[in-house]
């Protein structure tokens, strides 16, 4: 921002208004700007430990089921039993055991809800609170101006 030049009490109300409305204008679209970069910077955090996850997921899967089938054989030669499936109906029950526990996780991190642009918001707000202020220190102008011009004209 320019400092004011010696004429800048030539400048008429129209023109003092539109470079007010342009300025915020301004700020108003960078205010904007600054929220989309923040959502973008965080949803893209997001992408890559999504994507990382999936992979480690991919390769964890086909380890599990392996360990699960080896599990799965040693209860059956703990329990001496001449049949399979005891031990492979123990295992589902422990499956079925962790999935419940992982869906419980899963549920309470994910209800979080979606990134918000939480600097961009506070920004907005702190500009808010300062063209709310201006508004009131302008208006207490206009307000002492007009009783100096009353006073003027009775004099």
């Amino acid at each position: 921002m320019s400092p004011p030049s010696g004429n800048g009490a030539d400048k008429s109300l129209g023109e003092i208004v539109s470079e007010v409305s342009e300025k915020a204008s301004l700020l108003v679209r960078e205010e904007i700007d600054l929220a989309k970069a923040e959502v973008t910077t965080k949803a893209k955090t997001l992408a890559k430990g999504a994507g990382v996850a999936a992979a480690a997921g991919v390769f964890l899967i086909f380890a599990v089921v392996m360990l699960l089938f080896t599990l799965a054989f040693i209860i059956n030669d703990l329990i001496d039993s001449q049949l399979v499936w005891p031990g492979f109906a123990i295992v589902m029950l422990m499956l079925i055991a962790l999935g419940a526990v992982a869906g419980l996780l899963a549920k309470r991190w994910l209800s979080t809800g979606a990134p918000t642009p939480d600097l961009a918001i506070e920004e907005a707000k702190i500009t808010r609170q300062t063209f709310e202020q201006q508004g009131v220190e302008r208006d207490q102008l206009e307000r002492s101006r007009e009783l100096s011009g009353k006073q003027d004209e009775t004099a």
